[in-house]
């Protein structure tokens, strides 16, 4: 969060993924990034239902997990997810990152 502020990105972060088609609905983001962690099933819900909404459909989606998680970035991918990022080395690459994701087609 705080290295999006330092690239003068306006933050807001959610407690649970559930919250997120409703609030990316509502604030209309430029981008939405999700970290994976362990609640897979639980995330790609969520991408899936941001996907599946008309209003969200087109937002760019950077999910973030661990690099031994292959299972969880491919379930991302799978949900909708637009890039699957490592979370290792997540600091140090943000910002190609997000030209990456924001670039349009």
């Amino acid at each position: 969060m705080n290295r999006l502020q330092d690239l003068d990105y306006r933050v807001q972060t959610l407690t649970s993924p559930e919250e997120m088609p409703a609030v990316a609905q509502k604030e209309k983001p430029l981008l939405v990034i999700l970290a994976m962690e362990e609640k897979a099933d639980v995330c790609c819900a969520a991408i899936k239902a941001l996907r599946d909404q008309a209003d969200t459909a087109h937002i760019p989606l950077l999910a973030i997990g661990t690099q031994k998680a292959v299972a969880l970035q491919k379930a991302a991918c799978e949900a909708g997810a637009n890039l699957v990022a490592s979370d290792n080395a997540i600091l140090a690459q943000l910002p190609q990152l997000l030209d990456q994701i924001l670039r349009v087609e």
